[in-house]
């Protein structure tokens, strides 16, 4: 009994051994090298394109600006809120490379705004349509209906997330003062037993 359970354990645990074979140590960590190195090209990426979606919004609101205001204002609410969730995006790939930890919430920051955007969208192209049939107005009240109601359970799911995260941030907290106190003491602890021994010197001489 005790021969078979020492070669279980010294056995292969894995159902592709050829894998353990060619999957060292070396081969993963240049695997999670060019992982990160993914992440942070796409990081870069996202920066770079909301920089030239940035410049070219303002360079179209500046020339639509005198024909037509309204729509060149709305055009650029438009851009802008795009520019706004690609530099949510690489916010996110930022904290990742960090963290190793994809949080939730700038993803729902995310979808919220591209709802929000979705509306000024259908709203503009409304209000600019010149034969607006009973059929195109159903279909855009049921669109802005799902996009309003999908901003309001994003907004409750971010008030969740906010309301679960409170505590574990106050229990860091307690830990990081725990140990402040903790080095304080050991300080104070040190100070006073060199302190006594520098008096013991004395009273010896």
């Amino acid at each position: 009994m005790e021969r078979a359970v020492a070669m279980h354990r010294n056995g292969p645990t894995s159902r592709w051994p050829f894998f353990d074979r060619v999957l060292g140590d070396r081969t993963i960590g240049m695997m999670e090298a060019l992982d990160g190195f993914g992440y942070l090209t796409t990081g870069v990426s996202f920066l770079a394109i909301s920089m030239v979606l940035f410049v070219r919004a303002w360079y179209v609101f500046a020339i639509a600006v005198e024909s037509d205001a309204i729509r060149a204002v709305l055009g650029l609410v438009h851009d802008l809120l795009l520019v706004i969730i690609l530099l949510e995006l690489f916010r996110t790939t930022i904290n990742f490379l960090k963290t190793k930890v994809i949080a939730l919430e700038p993803f729902l920051y995310i979808c919220v705004i591209a709802s929000t955007r979705r509306i000024l969208t259908t709203g503009a192209q409304i209000s600019y349509m010149d034969e607006l049939t009973d059929l195109v107005f159903n279909r855009y009240l049921m669109d802005l209906g799902a996009n309003v109601l999908v901003v309001v359970v994003l907004i409750v799911a971010v008030y969740v997330s906010r309301r679960s995260s409170p505590p574990a941030t106050i229990a860091g907290s307690e830990v990081v003062q725990g140990s402040d106190r903790k080095s304080e003491e050991t300080e104070w602890r040190l100070r006073e037993s060199g302190a006594q021994v520098i008096r013991s010197k004395k009273e010896y001489a």
